[in-house]
């Protein structure tokens, strides 16, 4: 192949490459084990160095030096510390080449599949010594003491979520398994991906409280903070939320608030046996912050307790939200019945706040009573149909505790 062709093709070939690393997050998620708001930069970053050093290593035969693949070694070192398996971490490897490989062969012309051809040893070369190197650093770092410090607390919060006793850790001298806990289950939301907001950040800062013990999962991450002798839980709920940074300030003129970054779902274990159940309730109290979109950070059961209802109801809830259905096709009835709802079944303030006449209101909410056979006035059928607008909610927003 001529230079001059060689050279075309194969920067088609690294365009068509830059296309398919943008569009590999979305068809396989960065990493099973940890929430993707909080890894989704480090991946992207991560992808995009692949990209170009492979191509430089194309060009100009170089393979690449330990400097120039010392960040990607760190992103990946990192997801490993976070949680995530050596062998998962590894195997983005192995299917990010092969989705880009197959995305740039199906759309590439004659002279570029030739190119491809060629490049399939340095592929199997370039993957290869980024593995080796990401696995001997990994390797490296267990001899560390402050990782397998990491580890075994670790260990020690899997234990204790799934009702283990880690009776085993409790003579380690650096490690103390207090009795009691507060569980706090981290959610993130839409807004984690907004510019500016550093999820890694806060979970460090969460890392940070003395004694904790710190679980990552695909929703977020789990924190057990030992609770002392005479708190409550009213205390170290007091310290956390200081650790917790505010809702950016919004512009005057901005009507809509910016989504929250994260909710955190808090609850009280009073013994170990207790941690399992109380961390069921604080990942439902979390996930209700995420799908009710609250504009408080911090969700207790005590100020949830409605809403806490409706969600522990399993199947009934299916049915609950089910009862708005009729009112699909009407989506200003809907609207309505919600800001009649939240003005506490006031319809002077919902009829202020949808700039509409009290008699609107009044015509809305009779058709709303025709449709569903639930009058909004009556406050059992209120009840229902808060509970159905909960419901949902949370259907719509995927609520998985």
């Amino acid at each position: 192949m001529q230079p001059r062709t060689r050279d075309r093709a194969l920067e088609e070939l690294y365009r068509r490459a830059v296309v398919a690393r943008e569009e590999f997050p979305a068809t396989l998620p960065p990493y099973r084990n940890l929430p993707q708001p909080l890894v989704i930069g480090g991946f992207e970053r991560g992808s995009k160095i692949n990209v170009d050093l492979f191509f430089d290593f194309l060009r100009s035969g170089t393979i690449p030096t330990e400097d120039d693949t010392r960040e990607v070694v760190e992103i990946a070192v990192g997801r490993v510390r976070d949680g995530e398996s050596l062998e998962g971490v590894l195997e983005r490897y192995r299917s990010g080449a092969e989705y880009i490989w197959c995305h740039i062969r199906d759309a590439a012309g004659e002279a570029e599949r030739a190119l491809l051809t060629d490049a399939a040893l340095p592929l199997l070369q370039y993957v290869t010594l980024l593995t080796t190197r990401i696995a001997t650093a990994c390797v490296q770092r267990i001899h560390d003491p402050r990782w397998e410090l990491l580890e075994r607390r670790r260990a020690i919060a899997d234990a204790l979520l799934t009702g283990g006793d880690p009776i085993e850790w409790a003579d380690e001298p650096a490690i103390a398994v207090p009795h009691a806990f507060l569980i706090a289950v981290f959610r993130l939301g839409t807004g984690a991906t907004r510019p500016g907001t550093d999820t890694s950040e806060l979970r460090h800062r969460i890392e940070a409280i003395p004694g904790v013990f710190l679980r990552l999962d695909s929703g977020g991450w789990t924190a057990l903070l030992p609770l002392h002798a005479g708190d409550d839980g009213t205390a170290t709920i007091a310290a956390l939320a200081a650790r917790l940074p505010g809702q950016p300030a919004q512009p005057a003129a901005q009507r809509t608030p910016a989504p929250a970054p994260f909710w955190v779902g808090v609850s009280i274990a009073a013994t170990r046996g207790e941690v399992p159940d109380v961390f069921a309730e604080a990942r439902m109290l979390a996930e209700l912050g995420r799908c009710l979109d609250r504009p408080h950070l911090v969700c207790r059961r005590s100020d949830l307790m409605f809403e806490y209802t409706v969600a522990a109801g399993g199947s009934a809830r299916t049915g609950l939200a089910a009862v708005l259905a009729p009112l699909d096709a009407q989506p200003l009835l809907g609207e309505t019945l919600e800001v009649f709802v939240d003005t506490g079944f006031n319809q002077l303030a919902t009829a202020r706040l949808l700039n509409i006449h009290r008699n609107t209101v009044t015509y809305r909410l009779a058709r709303v009573h025709e449709l569903t056979g639930l009058d909004p006035h009556r406050p059992t059928d209120a009840m229902t149909l808060s509970a159905a607008r909960i419901a949902r909610r949370l259907e719509n927003a995927s609520f998985a505790p």
